[in-house]
């Protein structure tokens, strides 16, 4: 069993379970205590986990899994995939991270012509590629273990060499102090990647994200041209990220 298949194994028992046994896990995975202990170790560096005595259990400030993210607000990502396709104009070169609202965003962008879209998201890639009507850059790298995308120093270097129009990402929180955030190391990196050379910077953050912080920073406020949210999005946050330096806020 490949290292990718057993992080992924570990992810989804920690799913159902408080905690896992590290004996039960090495005779399922016929791998030495070494080989998991290392595992663990790049897991927990990663957030996704906290070892405990005679095995692991979940981080208490883990981000949930993307399969059960995917369902949260899908009404108010929709909107905001929407209203994201709306900013993109045919002719145009765009980057798109992989996450759950840029999922939803896929099915609007999927109708646009004429763009060339580079992004790291395996469903993005897929749902634009079958609609036909742009011309989709998938970047190499490694597969994340949770989030179906290419992540490490390659997918970053591919990007560098690009100077989109817009980036578009979703973070994992927003707030005036930091900007946009992210929990995991090699989402942010990519996410920072991202904005480094694209022209306009959009981050697509529904509600539940507004004020809210997390590990890692991708950007601050002055860098985000616009955010795209939904009509929940209390108003005082909304106003605080405006003061902090983002451009523009389109609430649907």
């Amino acid at each position: 069993m490949w290292a990718k298949d057993r992080h992924h194994r570990i992810l989804s028992l920690l799913a159902t379970r408080e905690q896992v046994s590290v004996a039960n896990l090495c005779e399922e995975f016929g791998v030495s205590r070494e080989t998991l202990r290392r595992d663990i170790v790049q897991l927990e560096s990663q957030g996704r986990l906290r070892r405990v005595h005679g095995g692991f259990t979940r981080a208490e400030d883990a981000e949930p899994a993307f399969k059960n993210r995917v369902s949260a607000n899908s009404e108010a990502k929709r909107r905001i995939g929407a209203a994201a396709a709306r900013l993109v104009e045919p002719g145009m070169l765009i980057s798109v991270d992989a996450g759950t609202t840029t999922l939803a965003f896929a099915q609007f962008l999927a109708s646009v012509l004429g763009v060339k879209i580079l992004t790291n998201s395996l469903g993005l890639a897929a749902t634009v590629h079958e609609g036909g009507a742009s011309d989709v850059i998938l970047l190499g790298g490694r597969l994340g273990s949770d989030v179906p995308g290419t992540y490490g120093e390659i997918t970053n270097s591919q990007l560098r060499r690009f100077r989109p129009q817009i980036a578009f990402f979703s973070p994992v929180a927003i707030n005036p102090n930091e900007g946009a955030m992210n929990f995991d190391l090699e989402e942010a990196d990519l996410a920072s990647t991202m904005c480094e050379n694209a022209e306009r910077v959009v981050v697509l953050a529904d509600h539940s994200k507004l004020g809210n912080f997390s590990r890692i920073q991708v950007c601050a406020c002055d860098r985000i041209s616009t955010l795209i949210t939904d009509k929940k999005a209390p108003q005082a946050c909304t106003a605080q990220l405006m003061e902090a330096g983002v451009g523009d806020i389109i609430r649907v």
